[in-house]
């Protein structure tokens, strides 16, 4: 495949992002196992921009993220990339306090919510049970990405700017050289000065290949479920609705409606299928909430969202193994902090420091490291 400055481990909105990034900085090869990009978690994911999900550095990626979702580049095809959907947060009377709690966190962060009441929230989706609803919170500003133009678009300027898509090309070795690395993948073989490991689920499989310490990535699965509206019912200005506690959430997705219980159950890296008990929850948990009766299930699909220790995402150099760029971890947020977590692994490759933007938003480099403690605790002496 020849030789490259940068090459990049995974094709997903991670690796698509960062090697469209790089591209303009040199010669880059995206390597990606499956036979088309974006197969396991970024194809499965009902992705929003929401300032008021996560915490801390999520947040502020979230917020630096969204003038390319808003603007896309002219060398992404002409389509749209997100449409505007409010997102409602709904808390029972016990749940009141905790929602309170997160919304002043997340408004000193610089997220805009504003309170409503049962009312309001009620005729905002007509199904909400109102007698249950002791606070809402609603994020006006919040966006839903439409994953498939997000990753073409990246794909389609990766293309235009130059760069080399290889699929079908799982890496099955990595060889640290005198100035760079050898890869193999699939039947054929590369060189490259530095590997961006964006590799999702599998980042710390790849991070062995090249030798590195582990970063504790813990891949959870995640449900998700489609079914038809009430006869009649208008649905497209619903909001996307969650529980306060992230028991459940509830979207419009085209003619249909798409909920998840938001499960996060530990699993292995694989091509992950859903487990029944986790659809009868989704059912079960919409149900308790909204006047919905789900009587049949259209379409059902598992994903699996990565995260570390900290649940922040890792984005940086290896502390030990030099030419080695992680960006990995991101869970339930890489598609919404993708423009702007592939632009901070892009320059602390080729700069060794973070765009202007995320330094004025308070976002470091200490904040993302793959060497940062929780991830990296101290080895043990010899």
């Amino acid at each position: 495949m020849g030789t490259y400055d940068f090459a990049v481990i995974g094709a997903g909105i991670a690796g698509a992002s960062v090697a469209y990034e790089l591209q303009s900085r040199g010669r880059t090869l995206l390597l990606e196992r499956e036979p088309l990009p974006g197969q396991h978690t970024t194809g499965r994911s009902a992705a929003f921009s929401v300032e008021s999900y996560g915490d801390g550095v999520v947040q502020l990626l979230t917020r630096a993220a969204r003038s390319l979702l808003e603007d896309p580049p002219e060398d992404f095809p002409p389509q749209p990339l997100a449409q505007r959907c409010p997102m409602l947060w709904i808390a029972r009377a016990e749940q009141a306090q905790r929602l309170a709690a997160r919304a002043q966190r997340v408004v000193v962060a610089g997220a805009e919510l504003s309170e409503v009441g049962a009312a309001a929230a009620h005729s905002m989706c007509p199904v909400l049970r109102e007698e249950q609803i002791a606070l809402g919170l609603v994020e006006e500003r919040a966006l839903h990405i439409d994953v498939a133009a997000l990753l073409a678009g990246y794909l389609a300027g990766f293309r235009a700017r130059g760069g080399e898509l290889v699929t079908r090309a799982a890496v099955t070795s990595l060889r640290s050289t005198l100035g760079g690395w050898e890869i193999s993948a699939g039947d054929s073989d590369a060189r490259a000065g530095v590997i961006v490991n964006a590799a999702g689920a599998w980042a710390d499989e790849v991070g062995a290949l090249a030798g590195a310490r582990p970063i504790g990535l813990v891949p959870l699965r995640r449900t998700a479920i489609t079914f038809d509206p009430p006869d009649g019912v208008a649905i497209a200005d619903w909001p996307c609705v969650i529980d306060a506690d992230e028991a459940f959430y509830l979207k419009p997705e085209g003619a249909q409606l798409l909920a998840s219980p938001c499960d996060e159950t530990p699993f292995a890296a694989c091509d992950v299928t859903p487990d029944e008990f986790d659809v009868a929850l989704a059912v079960d948990r919409v149900m308790r909430a909204t006047t919905l009766e789900i009587r049949h299930v259209q379409h059902r699909w598992a994903g699996l969202r990565s995260f570390v220790a900290d649940r922040a995402p890792v984005i940086g150099m290896d502390p030990d193994v030099p030419g080695l760029c992680w960006l990995a971890g991101q869970g339930g947020s890489g598609i919404m902090t993708a423009p702007s977590a592939a632009r901070a692994a892009a320059t602390l490759i080729a700069d060794a420091a973070l765009p202007e933007d995320l330094k004025e938003l308070g976002i470091t480099p200490e904040m993302l490291t793959p060497a940062r403690p929780a991830l990296r605790p101290s080895a043990p002496s010899d």
